[in-house]
């Protein structure tokens, strides 16, 4: 290993992410810095840093995404790098500057890159000019709706409106005529302008049915660029991700050259250093369509490392989080493109604290006990343990349960396998939701798409769907007919004073009734 510019690292984050970076420190002999809300001084993160430094009270503006009290707490702890993990500060392109003018080591990407694909519109002017094919759609904001009306009937309906400054879901809505466009951008702008302090709105063809997939890249400082193949993200709630996989379903090896080309194209066009993802849209194709030739669109990258980077991981064998620290360190990446393979295939789940039956909405509550899955091929990134109070202050994921085997069928066996072993007492959950997922036709037959879970809500909730429901009515109501039937057979029996209908007789009606169904 070569002589490295950083001894000891901050983790500014908590729960899963931050014991994952600080695992891959401790193996590369780096000291660890922790910091901390009120919230979380028990929490595991805290008790394995070397040192742990608190930040204030448990909303995260208060604590995690102040930066200044970040920097203030790696100055007293005497840490010189800082990690961002995922969230929080982890894409403000004004904190990497202030860690990097602090003297710091900044475990990321250049600012200017942050910079650069943090804006939506600027980005997609960037991939346009590097030949990175983008969705139809426009590159700048639309300021009025007369320009807005017209946009659209040029690329035709459904549209999606899209945050030019943000990400996650927010700032988002799909139009399927234009009696909807206008009263749907006016929400659109106003949703945009209070989570990201902006009301720029884009507007981009919606392609129905699409996968979404991403390509994971990884950059050094000597101008070095590779891909690690693509994660299939396409099993998503409200523009949120449930279940991811790798390898995607459709893939073949001619698309992923081509997307994977174009992914490190991308890198190299805002000068990217260290893990990215580059995601895209690759729309419903006719059957036969091969992939020299499948359409794929740039969607936007992620200048972070990704919540679902360990299904990479277990079919490349790298770990990112070492790349990150050796990257920034300012080694070369120890291969080239052509030694990077894949083997086997990887799903992970997202394990979080909510209640799918009623509407997903988040869970809260101390956990009382645990008992959670192992065995061959099962890897489990979490910060949970007894006694851990799940508040509303921070995101529902609680783990991340993922699954490694040789061949899809047999990943997906071992992900239900642990899925049903999962025992959370005292905080409610959606492993139930999540088994139904991967358990369903759709996700067994890798024909799913980005709307495949709205499509078919209820059945993934476990309630019939509506066609059962109706049969279910008319079998009661056939029921109920016999029923009245019967007691009218019986009661004319005993009038003329004979017995009552025979049980095999009844049974007979029941069993003819049956086959009527």
């Amino acid at each position: 290993m070569s002589a490295r510019p950083f001894e000891r690292v901050l983790v500014a984050n908590r729960g899963e992410i931050a014991l994952r970076v600080m695992r891959a420190c401790r193996e590369r002999g780096l000291a660890t810095v922790a910091v901390h809300s009120d919230a979380d001084a028990t929490a595991l993160h805290v008790r394995m840093a070397d040192r742990a430094v608190r930040l204030g009270p448990p909303p995260p503006r208060e604590s995690y995404l102040d930066g200044a009290k970040v920097l203030a707490a790696a100055k007293a702890s005497g840490a010189d790098a800082i990690h961002p993990g995922y969230g929080f500060l982890s894409e403000n392109a004004a904190f990497a500057e202030a860690v990097a003018a602090a003297g710091l080591v900044w475990i990321g990407p250049p600012a200017s890159a942050i910079r650069a694909m943090g804006e939506k519109t600027a980005a997609r002017k960037r991939m346009q000019a590097a030949g990175v094919p983008v969705v139809p759609g426009v590159v700048d904001p639309i300021e009025d709706t007369g320009e807005l009306l017209r946009i659209a009937r040029e690329i035709g309906y459904p549209v999606m409106l899209k945050a030019a400054g943000g990400g996650g879901g927010k700032g988002i809505r799909i139009v399927h005529e234009e009696s909807e466009l206008v009263s749907s951008f006016e929400r659109a702008r106003s949703e945009a302008e209070n989570a990201f302090k902006s009301s720029a709105v884009y507007l981009e063809k919606f392609l129905a049915k699409s996968h979404h997939i991403e390509i994971q890249v990884l950059a050094d400082a000597h101008g070095n660029v590779v891909h690690l193949g693509e994660r299939e993200c396409s099993m998503q709630r409200r523009h949120q991700k449930v279940i991811e996989e790798s390898p995607s379903p459709l893939m073949t090896p001619e698309l992923r050259a081509r997307m994977g080309a174009a992914a490190c194209e991308a890198a190299r066009a805002v000068g990217y250093r260290n893990a990215g993802t580059i995601e895209c849209l690759v729309p419903d194709a006719p059957a036969g369509t091969s992939g020299a030739t499948r359409p794929f669109y740039f969607l936007e990258m992620n200048t972070r490392l990704q919540v679902e980077h360990p299904v990479t991981e277990m079919v490349t064998g790298l770990d990112l989080v070492h790349l990150q620290l050796a990257i920034a360190a300012g080694e070369r990446l120890p291969f080239t493109q052509e030694q990077v393979t894949w083997r086997g295939h990887a799903i992970e789940a997202r394990l979080c604290a909510e209640e799918p039956e009623k509407g997903f909405v988040p869970a809260t509550g101390t956990i009382k006990s645990l008992e959670l899955p192992g065995g061959p091929g099962v890897r489990l990134d979490s910060a949970l343990h007894d006694g851990l109070e799940v508040t509303v202050h921070y995101d529902s994921m609680l783990a991340k349960l993922v699954v490694h085997a040789p061949t899809r069928a047999q990943a997906i066996g071992r992900l239900l396998r642990a899925l049903r072993e999962v025992r959370i007492a005292g905080v409610a959950h959606n492993a139930a939701f999540l088994a139904r997922l991967a358990d369903s036709p759709e996700f067994r037959g890798g024909d799913y798409h980005t709307k495949s879970i709205e499509a078919r809500l209820e059945a993934f909730l476990g309630k019939p769907e509506r066609p059962h429901l109706e049969e279910a009515a008319l079998v009661a109501a056939l029921l109920h007919r016999e029923a009245l039937q019967r007691g009218a057979a019986e009661r004319a029996l005993h009038a003329n004073g004979g017995e009552a209908a025979s049980s095999w007789l009844l049974d007979g009606r029941r069993r003819q009734l049956e086959r009527n169904r």
